[in-house]
């Protein structure tokens, strides 16, 4: 009798076990060999490349906001305003009118502070993410309507149209913008400087101490003292 089995038959007897076919999708075969070793490799290494690249080029994206700034001449880095700080900026306001401007508005917590107190209030802020966070600040607070924020460099504004400029500055930027300041305000001007005061101007009014001191400046006294 002949059996159906003789490969099976012969490679026992031979003393070598037997070949076994591994099923495949498309039924049965013989098993992977190196090749198909070699090209998963080479599927997780283009992976792997895919991932860590995707990865630098987020981080690139969400870093460079925030470190251009400090490649700039003058730096301008990002310090949030304490909340006294905010309250000594209100009560430089006290009895002002006509539209509010907030240079280097950061997380927008002056502009939005300003709203509140019916001021239409702008901010110009280099970093964008720092911008689309502050109008969302905005919103929650329910004042998108009268805080706006822009993404600009503050030395491309111009601030004519504004009658309350509040500044947080650096030392180094500080002569600069008094001049640019100084050139483009009209006499019924108000500047109030947060952490630094301007260094050729004579404050009208100062409040606080420490980190908190705020120095209010106006225009028209500024130029009265002209000779």
């Amino acid at each position: 009798m002949t059996s159906c089995f003789t490969g099976f038959d012969a490679a026992t007897k031979s003393g070598k076990p037997p070949e076994v076919l591994e099923e495949s999708p498309s039924g049965w075969g013989v098993p992977p060999g190196p090749g198909a070793n070699s090209v998963k490799k080479r599927s997780w290494g283009f992976l792997l490349t895919g991932v860590v690249g995707g990865t630098l080029v987020a981080v690139y994206a969400v870093a460079t906001p925030f470190l251009t700034p400090a490649l700039r001449k003058i730096c301008l880095p990002f310090v949030p305003a304490t909340t006294k700080q905010i309250e000594n900026v209100v009560k430089m306001l006290h009895c002002r009118r006509g539209p509010l401007v907030d240079i280097g508005s950061g997380d927008g917590r002056v502009v939005i502070a300003a709203a509140k107190e019916g001021f239409t209030a702008v901010g110009y802020e280099l970093n964008p993410w720092l911008v689309w966070y502050s109008r969302y600040r905005a919103r929650r607070e329910g004042v998108q309507d009268s805080a706006k924020f822009y993404i600009s460099d503050l030395w491309k504004v111009t601030f004519s149209q504004y009658t309350n400029v509040v500044v947080f500055g650096v030392p180094q930027m500080m002569p600069r913008l008094e001049e640019k300041l100084e050139l483009e305000l009209k006499d019924d001007a108000r500047v109030i400087a947060c952490r630094f005061p301007f260094p050729r101007w004579t404050p009208d009014h100062v409040t606080g101490e420490g980190v908190d001191t705020v120095w209010a400046y106006d225009l028209r006294t500024l130029r009265g003292r002209r000779p």
